[in-house]
């Protein structure tokens, strides 16, 4: 039998986490009628904020495409950032560090397989807020709007892989971290409004999280509302996600190395770390 290159395992690592997520998520479909039917409760009322106020329509599309955009940040959050901490827990963190794979092949697994349900669930506000509310789209151009999503995801990933390392760092404190990142995330990223309003300075530190760009292009390549509200030319958010996403991937995999380091070492990473 031959041996698997590095590559192969690699693929089947990402394939061997993802399925369960998929199955899974079959399995109890309450959860999917649950989680796409939640998140639409704080989009309906945002809008109605905004229609309260006698806002312009486009705001109104606004506050749909970032309620679907917050089901990749909490998948991101619970799903990745979160993860080791979760392992560590139900004391399968110690067989992840000694599996002959990377730790990015299995977070990009369980992140990929959690992808679909956050993908039927983002498509479910869009869809449904969309006939709810009228929302209408003028896509400038299709591709730009595409690759800047992947984009998005990609370095948003990344994100999350880095994040797994550092909140396992803390522990307990896993859980609060990712409350505490939750809600904040959510006002600098400008999910319900557009960012610029929170001023060059802020919005300018708020892109180093992907959603901030992500969005702000999204929005200013499918909606026809006013040029002066976006924070940067969609090409120029575009390329900063590029660069964004090798560098998070980076970080992520000197971050997690360490961590397998030091595991491998020490031989007990939970005593070191708790």
């Amino acid at each position: 039998m031959n041996t698997p290159t590095p590559t192969e395992r690699f693929l089947r690592a990402i394939i061997g986490r993802a399925y369960p997520r998929v199955v899974g998520q079959n399995r109890e479909l309450s959860w999917l009628v649950i989680d796409c039917l939640l998140p639409l409760l704080g989009v309906a009322a945002y809008v109605y904020i905004y229609k309260a106020m006698n806002a312009a329509p486009y705001f109104i599309s606004y506050v749909v495409l970032g309620g679907a955009m917050t089901a990749f940040w909490l998948n991101i959050l619970w799903s990745m950032a979160s993860q080791w901490f979760w392992e560590k827990e139900t004391a399968n963190l110690q067989i992840y560090i000694m599996a002959p794979v990377s730790p990015m092949a299995i977070l990009c697994g369980m992140g990929i397989g959690g992808l679909l349900s956050t993908t039927i669930r983002a498509a479910a506000v869009v869809i449904v807020g969309s006939l709810l509310f009228g929302v209408t789209y003028q896509v400038s151009s299709i591709w730009l709007v595409i690759a800047v999503f992947l984009l998005t995801l990609i370095s948003l990933y990344g994100m999350g892989m880095l994040l797994a390392s550092l909140f396992l760092m803390y522990g307990r404190e896993a859980w609060h971290m990712s409350n505490l990142l939750q809600e904040p995330v959510y006002l600098f990223s400008g999910f319900y409004f557009p960012v610029k309003s929170l001023g060059a300075w802020v919005a300018g530190a708020a892109s180093l999280i992907p959603l901030t760009l992500g969005l702000d292009a999204m929005r200013q390549l499918m909606f026809s509302s006013d040029p002066t509200l976006g924070f940067l030319s969609p090409w120029v958010e575009c390329l900063i996600l590029l660069a964004l996403c090798p560098f998070f991937l980076w970080l992520a995999k000197l971050s997690l190395a360490r961590m397998e380091k030091a595991a491998r070492i020490e031989g007990s990473l939970t005593l070191r770390w708790q």
